[in-house]
């Protein structure tokens, strides 16, 4: 739309998702979300044609989800979710058997973690600097996935950073995808530092997972989805949680709105460098 605002050379790059549920407000409440937000993001990807390659899978009570960890790929991935990172609010009065309290509205939070993926760029990371771990799956891949050590955890020991994988039977495969896991992550560390500015850095993304660093809340009560950046508002809840049109529109407006910031930023600097070139 802008097409002054230079191109994010990332935009084309697959992206490494992750849900995380909220550890400080909410309970189940958070857990439920975060699984709902998972299978929005399934639906999102599906109405894109992208592919959606799970990696990790942690369910908790109540068909709720801890975390989880998928691999998107497709045309322009990192450019339609790159936004999305960052903690998502939900209002909502309990489902029955989710919470034995007083039918009032609930608030939880969950965070969203998005990390492109570039094709182009290999990071070398000697065997001495790594950790692994192999353990049983607690995943959802039944029992049969269990029955060994075939689950992997990768620490990579100077900065601390972990990736697991626990999704099939074979062991090198898991390996083979947490690997890839920790270079994604490894690779937006080397972002973040670099660009301290980049609103999808890790830490900026994760925060402390409070309701005040919230881009959006979801409130089901009121039927209403309200984007906090723009205020953009959605409505039909149930449709926009199926991630079709509804979640393109409200991607598609905060795209809009971020990149016309930058556009009024790029004329802003323009403007002082002239200044100096002046000078």
């Amino acid at each position: 739309m802008y097409t002054l605002v230079p191109t994010d050379p990332m935009d084309p790059s697959n992206v490494l998702l992750e849900v995380v549920s909220g550890r400080t407000t909410g309970g189940d409440i958070c857990q439920q979300f975060t699984r709902e937000m998972f299978d929005m993001y399934q639906g999102f990807a599906a109405y894109k044609r992208w592919d959606f390659e799970m990696l990790n899978y942690t369910p908790a009570e109540y068909g709720g989800l801890h975390h989880a960890a998928v691999l998107i790929s497709g045309e322009n991935v990192y450019r339609h979710l790159k936004h999305e990172g960052g903690t998502h609010r939900v209002q909502r009065i309990p489902e029955v058997g989710l919470s034995s309290r007083m039918q009032r509205i609930h608030t939880g939070t969950m965070t969203v973690i998005i990390l492109p993926q570039s094709v182009e760029v290999d990071i070398n990371i000697g065997a001495k600097e790594l950790r692994v771990d192999t353990f049983r799956s607690s995943g959802a891949g039944g029992q049969s996935v269990n029955t060994t050590n075939s689950a992997v955890r990768i620490v990579h020991i100077p900065t601390g950073i972990t990736a697991e994988c626990q999704q099939t039977r074979s062991q090198l495969k898991n390996r083979e995808t947490a690997l890839r896991v920790l270079k994604a992550r490894l690779y937006q560390r080397i972002m973040g530092k670099e660009t301290e500015q980049r609103h999808l850095a890790r830490k900026k993304q994760v925060g402390m997972r409070s309701q005040s660093e919230r881009i959006r809340t979801y409130n089901f009560s009121q039927d209403r989805i309200t984007d906090h950046r723009t205020g953009y508002v959605s409505r039909d809840i149930k449709e926009f949680m199926r991630g079709g049109e509804a979640l393109d529109d409200l991607i598609t407006d905060v795209l809009e709105h971020m990149e016309l910031g930058a556009l009024l930023d790029l004329v802003e600097n323009g403007g002082n460098n002239l200044s100096r070139s002046a000078d």
